[in-house]
């Protein structure tokens, strides 16, 4: 059940530490612009993730400028990712797109880009593009998964299928470029056998790197307001983490995991709130899958005894 960590993988692919520096580029999205719908995704709320140096009033090299200066006085001698996070990050003109991104790579110390997106938003043109940028510098395309059942899909409001979501990745990886996926754990609609499915179909994708994020009920959004009119158990820290590691075993032991859990703004939080940081869940399921390698009847333990791991 070993797994590769992101840091690890990026340093290795560029030869040096490196930090992401998110950018908001004043994107929208098809599920809110009324292309598909309006609203968005039922569980969304950008300022969640976007860092008080995100301004989408700024320009690109404005808002990078100020998160190297953010994170140079930690680390004076850091090298750099722009990561255009905010909404879907290839909705909009090729023309303008390929400014946006190059205008990112001209940053100094910027040595790559992330972009992140959705599976529907990426054109033929769009990725014979980002098949040249990729001969140039550092990519990865990263696309908003959720899930892999288009009922949960309709449900949340993301207007786009899981054949969808195939198809983009699949033409992604072909062009060799290097593709990331996003998935949420804990719809109160989705079973565990589902999620355990789910982990299969992952599996199958030509994925470079995976982030699992724990649904969180933020404020503010359509989520929120239907766990008030309906509320759903919330799992705890210790039922999160035997699923994500069940499903982690389903994984390939090659891809790459960056991240296990989301962390939002506790005045934003409505739930789960389990007061662990994200580096500490990451602790803990290194440790758990350090000891089901020296242990192979730790996983039915587990499962059948809910044991006080934190």
């Amino acid at each position: 059940m070993k797994y590769v960590e992101f840091g690890a993988w990026l340093k290795e692919q560029l030869g040096m530490k490196v930090q992401k520096i998110s950018v908001n580029a004043g994107f929208t999205c098809p599920n809110r612009d009324g292309t598909l719908g309006t609203g968005g995704c039922t569980f969304c709320l950008n300022q969640t993730f976007n860092p008080a140096y995100c301004q989408p009033t700024q320009s690109v090299s404005e808002q990078l400028e100020e998160g190297k200066r953010f994170f140079a006085r930690k680390y004076p001698t850091m090298r750099y990712l722009a990561y255009f996070q905010a909404y879907t990050n290839t909705y909009g003109e090729l023309s303008q797109l390929k400014k946006l991104y190059e205008e990112a790579i001209g940053v100094e110390d910027v040595v790559g880009l992330v972009i992140g997106t959705r599976p529907d938003c990426v054109s033929d043109a769009l990725l014979d593009y980002l098949e040249e940028l990729n001969h140039q510098t550092f990519l990865l395309v990263e696309y908003g998964i959720e899930s892999v059942n288009d009922e949960t899909l309709r449900r949340v409001n993301r207007g786009h299928t899981f054949a969808q979501t195939k198809d983009a990745v699949h033409k992604t990886a072909e062009r060799g470029i290097r593709v990331g996926g996003h998935v949420i754990l804990g719809f109160p609609w989705e079973t565990r056998d589902e999620l355990m499915r789910q982990a299969d179909e992952i599996a199958q994708l030509p994925l470079t790197t995976l982030k699992l994020h724990q649904l969180q009920i933020v404020r503010g959004t359509a989520l929120a307001q239907e766990y008030e009119q309906h509320p759903w158990p919330i799992p705890t820290a210790e039922d999160y983490i035997r699923l994500v590691l069940d499903y982690i075993d389903r994984l390939p032991q090659t891809l790459v995991l960056e991240r296990f859990v989301s962390q939002c703004p506790p005045d934003l939080l409505v739930a789960p709130n389990w007061g662990l940081k994200n580096h500490e869940f990451a602790n803990l399921i290194r440790n758990l899958i350090d000891e089901r390698e020296k242990d192979v009847g730790l996983k039915k333990r587990l499962l059948g005894s809910r044991p006080k791991i934190l």
